[in-house]
């Protein structure tokens, strides 16, 4: 059975406010938990006016007290701009105000433009590959209080302490991601949607490279995709439309508002776009919904995954949403049910 999720990155349309963004993930989380969808996790994204999700940590703490039994999480806090104890306090709060439906997904990428990864870091210089490794092994230090994660946390506690803590995910779009949740024992979510290319490859080698942990004890891999799905093919492609103009900027100041879809199409479009725009369509599954389906069991089979966690950006709050519930619908009851 596979297991349908959502990732929602709190799009802001032309013509809405940040606000009633928000309003909207607030909603499509409602929509989707009554759709059976097992998670709800939102991205973090900076100096993006088309983005309203700036700080997931808050935000799963408002759609987690307006939904009842989807797990509600980040997805993923960029741990590169932050220090571990203060994100494993955060998230141990929101354990405790919602326990066993929590989850952390820790993301390496730079969710921003240079100007603001630069404001958003403590540290002169960006943490570098190699030192990555270490600040994520303090926070599950801090997280779970295992001394044996290789750091001495000495008289310093990540408070609240309640029973359990929130499930850790790796997000990745690389074996180093992969590599890093296997060595420590940790859930891994290989991020089709930004780079699709050998992520089979990616999830086997983090398959065979799993090192059991006390919170993780066999290797949980789950595939993020990008996904349109409506009513006919020709509906799909039209939807897509806003997405596709608005990906031609790169993430940051520079990227110009989600138009609608009449406005994306009369927007127009360099040859280099337009080459960009066909590289871009292989990220994404777009069509109606046997279409989609098929093709999504076709990732998820390649990639041995038994969870999608599915990415939908369209200018239309309404259609965004439909887009979900035909997909729920293709998949049947049962969806969201829990690992084993």
């Amino acid at each position: 059975m596979i297991a349908l999720s959502v990732v929602d990155q709190s799009p802001v349309p032309q013509g809405a406010t940040p606000a009633e963004a928000l309003g909207h993930t607030v909603a499509l989380a409602q929509a989707v938990e009554r759709l059976g969808y097992r998670r709800y996790w939102l991205a973090e994204h900076h100096n993006t006016a088309s983005l309203a999700g700036t700080a997931p940590e808050v935000l799963a703490a408002h759609v987690a007290g307006r939904t009842s039994t989807i797990r509600v999480g980040a997805g993923g806090v960029l741990l590169p701009y932050y220090r571990p104890l203060k994100v494993a306090e955060s998230f141990r709060m929101l354990h405790a105000l919602y326990p066993g439906r929590i989850d952390l997904g820790l993301g390496r990428a730079a969710g921003a433009d240079e100007a603001a990864a630069d404001a958003l870091r403590y540290e002169p210089e960006a943490l570098t590959d190699s030192e990555y490794p270490a600040r994520v092994g303090e926070l599950l230090a801090y997280l779970y209080e295992r001394p044996e994660q290789g750091h001495d946390t000495g008289a310093v506690r990540a408070l609240p302490v309640t029973s359990g803590a929130p499930e850790v995910w790796v997000l990745g779009s690389s074996s180093y991601g992969a590599g890093l949740a296997a060595g420590l024992g940790l859930r891994f979510c290989f991020a089709h949607f930004v780079t699709p290319a050998f992520g089979a490859q990616t999830v086997g080698g983090y398959r065979r490279r799993f090192r059991a942990s006390p919170e993780c004890p066999e290797p949980v891999a789950a595939l993020a995709v990008s996904v349109i799905c409506a009513e006919t093919d020709a509906e799909a492609e039209r939807l897509a439309l806003s997405q596709d103009v608005w990906r031609l900027r790169p993430e940051g100041a520079g990227r110009g508002p989600l138009l609608s879809v009449d406005d994306a199409e009369a927007h127009p479009v360099t040859r280099l776009g337009r080459v960009q725009l066909a590289q871009d369509r292989a990220k994404r599954v777009v069509g109606a919904a046997d279409r989609v389906r098929s093709a999504l069991l076709a990732l998820a089979e390649g990639h041995e995954v038994d969870e999608l966690v599915v990415l939908t950006v369209c200018h239309d709050p309404g259609a965004r949403r439909r887009s979900y519930e035909l997909l729920a619908e293709a998949f049947g009851p049962g969806a969201g049910a829990p690992h084993s």
